[in-house]
């Protein structure tokens, strides 16, 4: 039996991505989710460093999108000058 296809996100370069990997990248997001609520919680504190912390709190976020870009792997779109 073969894995459904989840259709792809209405954005160009997405396509069709199987359960397991909508299941990987939605686990992952709570994952994420849980991290950036930890950061949330220490933006209230008075002794952090608010600009590390935003610094910290960008790169959390482009690791997470990156690692859910190796799993859907989103490819490069077609111009419409160009030539199918």
């Amino acid at each position: 039996m073969s894995d459904p296809k989840h259709d792809g996100l209405p954005v160009a370069g997405y396509k069709p991505q199987s359960t397991e990997a909508v299941e990987l990248v939605n686990a992952n997001k709570v994952v994420e989710e849980i991290v950036l609520r930890n950061l949330d919680d220490l933006a209230e504190m008075p002794g952090v460093d608010k600009r590390w912390l935003a610094i910290g709190r960008t790169q959390i976020e482009q690791g997470f999108m990156a690692v859910n870009r190796s799993i859907f792997k989103p490819g490069r779109v077609q111009l419409s000058d160009e030539v199918p």
